[in-house]
């Protein structure tokens, strides 16, 4: 499992799982980390995942849930969503990174012992996992790719931001046109720069095929 999204300013984070049998598949080759490949080897590497993976699915979790409960607990929804989406469920997952962001504390304790409720499969944290693991590798190109097609078709409606280019994340044009424009729907308005425009929401460009609603689009 692997996520992406959490370090930008505008969009939902993302988080991809993978299910897979290492006795029985052979890892499709060029698998690595999403940050390594260009955009269009991600694409294509996306139908060589599917085909490996026993099962797997991606989670969102939009800016709104992000303002609303913070990063962590965000992540944490977008990865029990991915968990949710899947038909195996898997008997372990690796996350990269040092910290378990996905087990919830309270619903795995108190529930748990009551034998209640949805658990979280175990899991093991890895730094650089998405190096040295496959089905992580594999679970953050899912995710990035998922992701910068859902900022590709919110750029549309909000053209000024250049999201079809930056991805939502705090390059130059999008800094700017947040300074002169001032923050949308899309954006985490709890992050900075947005301090200072808590009251200013810039509405879809008029005529937008996708202008309304959007969170639906991340459940």
């Amino acid at each position: 499992m692997d996520e992406v999204g959490r370090g930008a300013l505008a969009g939902p984070v993302s988080v991809g799982v993978v299910v897979i049998d290492e006795h029985t598949r052979t890892v499709p080759h060029g698998v690595k980390d999403s940050k390594l490949l260009s955009p269009a080897a991600r694409e294509r590497m996306v139908p060589a995942v599917r085909r490996w993976a026993t099962d797997c699915a991606v989670g969102h979790a939009s800016a709104a849930e992000i303002d609303a409960v913070g990063i962590m607990a965000a992540l944490r929804l977008a990865g029990t969503r991915a968990l949710a989406a899947l038909r195996v469920i898997p008997d372990l997952i690796v996350l990269d990174g040092n910290h378990d962001w996905l087990t919830d504390p309270e619903r795995d304790g108190l529930l748990g012992l009551i034998g209640e409720g949805p658990r979280t499969p175990p899991v093991t944290t890895l730094i650089k996992a998405d190096m040295k693991c496959s089905s992580v590798a594999a679970a953050s190109v899912l995710a990035k790719v998922e992701r910068d097609g859902m900022l590709v078709a919110f750029h549309d409606d909000f053209p000024h931001y250049n999201w079809a280019g930056n991805k939502g994340y705090s390059a130059p044009d999008h800094l700017a046109a947040i300074k002169a424009h001032g923050p949308c729907e899309l954006h985490r308005r709890s992050w900075h720069p947005f301090t200072g425009h808590a009251d200013a929401a810039v509405p879809p460009a008029a005529g937008s095929v996708g202008s309304g609603p959007v969170e639906k689009e991340w459940a």
